[in-house]
């Protein structure tokens, strides 16, 4: 269970049995055998049926949340609303500091060349003018193995090469134990055999490919999915138990990118996930925290959002499968949470993923994630979020790569891939799946 006791520091927190759970631990949910009542000064509230939480003072519990369950580069459960619109109405002027700012973003050409390719499969003409665009469109790169690292120096110098401010965008993502909460982890490491270290070499070789190149800039999002099961999953024994690993891996992360001064997003979950009245504290906490340990670098810029979700990012009409959350989109979810990291001396600005998000009320429960049928491309990246807490609207996800295998037999199946929204037959997470992608680029809101 989550502790926010007074300890050393959050790489020492290990879970805690006694007769009143601590402030911010679990009391009750589904199987859940440990104590009910809680310390003094807080009492136990139902965050969703499997999860419980001792929380200050007497908060009125909301009535439904969700756990979370997560697959190759994807996030667990998602809210949504029923409209979403090409861009926020509002301009702003980019935040001081603010990495996207005046620099020109950098196309993966692995992104591309997967495009190209399924381009060239799509028999329709205007359907293939359509999908040809996404090409151009900035997506993240996403170094989820070390087969993936010595890419990066391809990248890196061919940006170089553009001259003038290059930004190129990464994504963190190969933690020991990865994806604990997942009903089946796809990660390469394991913290039983040398997985922290393992891990630590992986960011080395990322670090020493980055610094060779100062003129570019990067901006890295951290660890999809981790911190927040840290938040809502410690009754999860593959979580507990790989808890100490995370927080250490994450501050290594976040020291050494600092130091070839990549700017850093955090990867904090969803509105549906971590937008709930009663996860919101212990998540500020948690990741101002981290941010703290790391030594509150200025080049840990902020947080990241809805990364590979469907959330939208503002709508006037939630998804009926959002009652009782508040945060019902992630702009609410944002600036519910920026007034608590601030106060937890986190000034943490924000980043959120719209890849997916053209398309709401689309999903039959508040948890599917996997390859949800109907979805579009969303909103294109852009500096203008309508919220000076937010610096871009991003793709982090690259629409057209499969959340997970609808196939029983694999060993990477997830039952959630199997769900009646989510369309099948679907490949293995993270392979190309032309039919999603076509869907995508049909149902793109705004049009291609």
């Amino acid at each position: 269970m989550f502790k926010l006791a007074a300890l050393a520091s959050l790489l020492a927190l290990v879970p805690y049995v006694s007769a009143q759970s601590q402030l911010y631990g679990q009391c009750g949910g589904m199987g859940w055998t440990g104590p009910t009542t809680c310390v003094s000064g807080s009492s136990c509230v139902v965050s969703n049926p499997y999860y419980s939480q001792c929380l200050p003072g007497a908060a009125a519990p909301p009535s439904s949340s969700s756990s979370s369950s997560v697959s190759h580069s994807s996030s667990s459960s998602s809210a949504s609303g029923t409209a979403t619109s090409s861009a926020p109405g509002t301009t702003t002027t980019p935040t001081a500091g603010n990495p996207f700012a005046n620099c020109n973003v950098y196309l993966s050409p692995y992104y591309a060349n997967e495009i190209n390719a399924a381009v060239a499969q799509i028999s329709d003409a205007t359907t293939a003018a359509k999908a040809a665009k996404v090409a151009s469109i900035p997506t993240f790169i996403w170094l989820d193995s070390v087969s993936k690292i010595p890419s990066l120096d391809t990248y890196m110098a061919d940006a170089e090469s553009m001259g003038g401010c290059q930004l190129v965008q990464i994504v963190i993502y190969d933690l020991p134990n990865r994806d604990c909460h997942a009903k089946a982890s796809n990660g390469e490491f394991t913290i039983a055999n040398n997985g922290v270290a393992n891990y630590e070499n992986y960011i080395d070789q990322i670090v020493a490919i980055i610094k060779k190149y100062p003129t570019v800039k990067v901006v890295a999002v951290i660890e999809p999915d981790s911190l927040a099961n840290l938040v809502t999953n410690l009754s999860d024994p593959n979580c507990a138990n790989a808890q100490t690993a995370y927080l250490t891996c994450v501050n290594y992360a976040l020291k050494q990118l600092s130091s070839v001064n990549v700017i850093s997003y955090m990867d904090a979950g969803h509105a549906g996930w971590l937008g709930w009245a009663s996860n919101l504290g212990p998540a500020a906490q948690l990741f101002a925290q981290v941010y703290k340990n790391a030594g509150s670098p200025p080049q840990v810029r902020g947080l990241a959002t809805d990364v590979s979700n469907y959330n939208a990012l503002t709508t006037n009409s939630p998804d009926p499968i959002t009652q009782g959350d508040a945060c019902y989109d992630e702009m609410l979810y944002i600036q519910a949470l920026a007034p608590l990291l601030q106060q937890q001396g986190f000034p943490a600005s924000f980043i959120v993923d719209q890849s997916r998000s053209g398309v709401q009320n689309i999903r039959t429960a508040w948890g599917d994630w996997c390859n949800v049928k109907g979805a579009g491309f969303g909103p294109r990246p852009s500096t203008n979020t309508g919220s000076s807490l937010i610096d871009s609207i991003v793709w982090v996800k690259p629409g057209g790569e499969c959340d997970g295998t609808s196939n029983s037999s694999s060993a990477r199946y997830d039952s959630s891939c199997s769900q009646s929204d989510a369309l099948q037959p679907a490949p293995e997470a993270g392979t190309w799946f032309q039919t999603y992608f076509v869907d995508l680029v049909t149902n793109a809101n705004p049009p291609l």
